[in-house]
């Protein structure tokens, strides 16, 4: 009798989630919300406190959340407590995380402690409060696992410091997309006639004239060998059929990494520093760089109240980005961008760097000039992937119905031209042709989603549905998509000569997404030569102090052209870590 009735009650447990393995242990699932669906637990509890947490299922970004299913599972089990801090960047997949283990706890009536933070402040750091390196590199984004990584192939001592909870800042949450002239996939698609010294002119032109030229050129010229670099040794895989034609370049000639996200990137760079055993030293915040001697020598940094001091005996390599999270910084360069935009960046993309470079003696340049991206969320502000059909035919449209702008245009161009709109947004339009092409809504189902769910993006089998979904007049929707279909093909756009062609638009199923500006990269930053060492004002160099990305200020001019930032990331935060490398060793 009393086993059937063990029997019963441990089906009943089963039922709700709980399985009693003793009267020690309990096993409960519990769920909760995350960022990109589900999160589901098992939790084995041993005398009421939680012994192992098991994942059973989650989709949440893999580098974005990695501290969540690590770190804070490991802080939730040490603390017996989900009263946690939640990882910077990973909000709500920490909350749904903990939410998920709360959700067993309850299930199987074990009562967690309420001061988990008090307990982790206790614990403390086991890090030496004093370290020596060869190369210190600050910001863990391309940028400066690049560097780290070329630094250590070239015998240097070298770590990697991040103040956010996890690696990959802007570079992460990017398309990702990489212009090198010449490469693999251009003759596959007739391109023949690309060049370095065409992309070089691009990107001086598309700056207004305000980039340095021989920064340029160094960009230019080291962009296919950075590629092959990615691919080949790092493992980062692009899409082996296609390109991305961004607007102000005069040939297609932007790879995609697979996924069309900086994932494929950042995870390969990750998986390469750990096989190199590069230490990579997150949630140290760098506070001031160190001189000595009128050289930089090391970067005073903290965390969670303690000091720490790094020592680079071959100089310090900034990679920190640039301030587009920060919005008063933003509103203090450029004043006309105030709190009307969202942005896309990082939250870490703040700036602080900055002021400890010019503090420094290192000149900042272009600081006034700072970027919108012109196809961004309504809601949150990130940047629309998903809309990147633009690149293969997709339409602008306005309130009213009608094209106003060349949708292969400059980005700042786009941008001024949907402020003028009605609303200050616009709507993307295209079909499956283009779909089939650019393959946006099978790469970001998460976005497909979210857009869908918060009502700023439809499907449609004819326009009659996309105009009462987005409340355009239907007549004038028809007439300029049939105006369109009349021409199509490379030269006959009459209205905005898009330089690409138009693509036909008579077929549907039909997609639409509302669009809006938001703050996306500073092109104002830290002065270098083509040697990535940071200047003065008087374009001395200032010793021991590099930098690369978009903490730099000559590269982009007024505005940087679209796919050129992981070009500029990769090629000088490779530049920057040989070049520290080889100072450090002529100073042993």
């Amino acid at each position: 009798m009393f086993m059937r009735k063990s029997a019963a009650a441990i089906a009943v447990l089963a039922l709700t989630g709980v399985v009693s393995a003793s009267a020690a242990t309990v096993t409960a699932k519990g769920t909760g919300v995350g960022k990109d669906g589900d999160i589901k637990v098992q939790v084995t509890f041993k005398d009421g406190k939680i012994n192992a947490i098991k994942v059973l299922q989650q989709r949440e970004n893999p580098v974005l959340s990695r501290k969540v299913f690590t770190d804070l599972k490991r802080d939730v089990i040490r603390t017996n407590s989900v009263d946690l801090d939640v990882i910077s960047g990973a909000t709500f997949s920490s909350r749904g995380f903990l939410d998920a283990v709360k959700n067993a706890a309850r299930k199987a009536k074990v009562k967690l402690s309420a001061n988990g933070r008090a307990k982790l402040k206790a614990a403390g750091s086991n890090l030496a409060p004093v370290q020596d390196y060869d190369v210190v590199v600050i910001g863990a984004g391309g940028a400066g696992f690049s560097a780290a990584i070329e630094a250590h192939n070239a015998g240097a001592k070298v770590v990697l410091i991040e103040k956010m909870p996890q690696v990959g800042g802007n570079s992460l949450i990017s398309g990702a997309e990489m212009n090198a002239a010449r490469n693999w996939i251009q003759p596959r698609l007739g391109i023949l006639d690309d060049s370095a010294e065409r992309h070089a002119d691009d990107t001086f032109k598309g700056g207004d004239a305000k980039g340095d030229p021989a920064v340029i050129k160094t960009l230019a010229q080291g962009a296919l060998p950075a590629a092959k670099w990615a691919r080949d040794y790092i493992g980062v895989r692009y899409e082996p059929d296609n390109l991305f034609f961004f607007g102000g370049h005069s040939r297609k000639r932007a790879l995609i990494p697979v996924g069309q996200t900086g994932t494929e990137y950042i995870t390969k760079f990750s998986a390469k520093a750990a096989e190199l055993g590069i230490p990579v030293i997150t949630d140290m915040k760098a506070e001031e760089l160190i001189k000595t001697d009128g050289r930089v020598s090391g970067v005073k940094c903290t965390m969670k109240g303690k000091v720490y001091t790094f020592n680079a005996k071959g100089g310090v390599v900034l990679a920190t980005g640039g301030f587009g999270a920060n919005a008063a910084m933003v509103k203090k360069y450029a004043p006309d961008l105030d709190e009307r935009f969202k942005t896309t960046d990082a939250p870490g993309t703040t700036g602080e760097a900055l002021y400890m470079a010019e503090r420094a003696g290192a000149q900042l340049v272009n600081m006034q000039y700072v970027q919108t991206y012109p196809i961004c969320d309504p809601v949150s502000g990130t940047i629309e992937l998903i809309a990147d059909t633009r690149f293969d035919g997709a339409i602008l449209i306005n309130q009213e119905g009608k094209r106003f702008v060349e949708e292969l245009g400059r980005r700042d161009v786009i941008s001024h031209a949907i402020l003028k709109q009605t609303g200050g947004y616009c709507w993307v339009l295209w079909n499956d042709r283009i779909g089939a092409i650019s393959k946006t809504v099978e790469a970001h189902p998460d976005e497909f989603d979210a857009f869908t769910k918060n009502g700023t993006m439809t499907v449609c089998k004819d326009l009659a549905c996309i105009a009462r979904f987005t409340k355009i007049p239907q007549e004038s929707l028809e007439a300029t998509v049939s105006r369109v279909n009349s021409m199509t093909g490379k030269g006959n756009d009459k209205d905005f000569h898009h330089r690409a062609g138009l693509v036909d638009l008579s077929q549907g199923k039909y997609y639409v997404v509302k669009a809006v500006p938001s703050i996306h990269h500073t092109m104002g930053g830290v002065r270098i030569n083509p040697k990535a060492q940071a200047l003065d004002a008087e374009g001395r160099v200032v010793p021991g102090l590099y930098a690369a990305g978009e903490v730099t200020g000559v590269t982009h001019g007024t505005n940087r052209l679209g796919g050129n930032a992981y070009t500029d990331i990769l090629v000088f935060g490779r530049i920057a870590g040989e070049n520290a490398a080889w100072e450090a060793a002529s100073r042993r």
